[in-house]
């Protein structure tokens, strides 16, 4: 079955923080809203995090995310959970301080190599925390942020 996206109008999305409480110019929904001008923008910070509850379980098997350059995280953990459970670690990313979109696999592709390992483990919570930030401040800003997978 083809990857389909999984983050939706019901799927509920926080943040560890915003720009200036900005959330009008910077806020979360600008991650998933396709438009190459918007972003979110955390405030500073040692450690950012999105965190995304699926309507419904899902099981993930891409990560599709841009940044700023100069303002991207060296690691990323992914974490997740069934409803009422504990997060658990599912893979460190580690991507590019680069403006380009970076796709992740959780298995290989034709032509792609795997930059991350995910079991197949059905999730209804996925914690994305952006940790060892490039910016001084601890700052990341987030242009597109896309989740492919099953819905189960």
């Amino acid at each position: 079955m083809p990857a389909e996206p999984l983050v939706c109008a019901d799927t509920a999305t926080r943040v560890s923080s915003v720009l200036n409480r900005d959330v009008k110019q910077f806020g979360k929904k600008h991650m998933f809203d396709a438009n190459e001008e918007t972003c979110w923008n955390s405030d500073q910070g040692s450690c950012q995090w999105v965190t995304l509850d699926f309507p419904r379980t899902v099981r993930v098997s891409q990560l599709h995310i841009q940044f700023q350059g100069g303002f991207s995280s060296r690691l990323c953990t992914l974490e997740g959970c069934r409803t009422g459970e504990e997060l658990v670690k599912i893979s460190d990313v580690y991507p590019e301080d680069i403006n380009a979109m970076q796709i992740s696999f959780a298995m290989l592709q034709a032509g792609g190599a795997v930059l991350f390992q995910v079991e197949e483990t059905a999730l209804d919570t996925l914690k994305i925390t952006f940790e060892n930030s490039i910016d001084f401040f601890g700052r990341i800003v987030v242009y597109h942020l896309q989740v492919l997978g099953e819905r189960l």
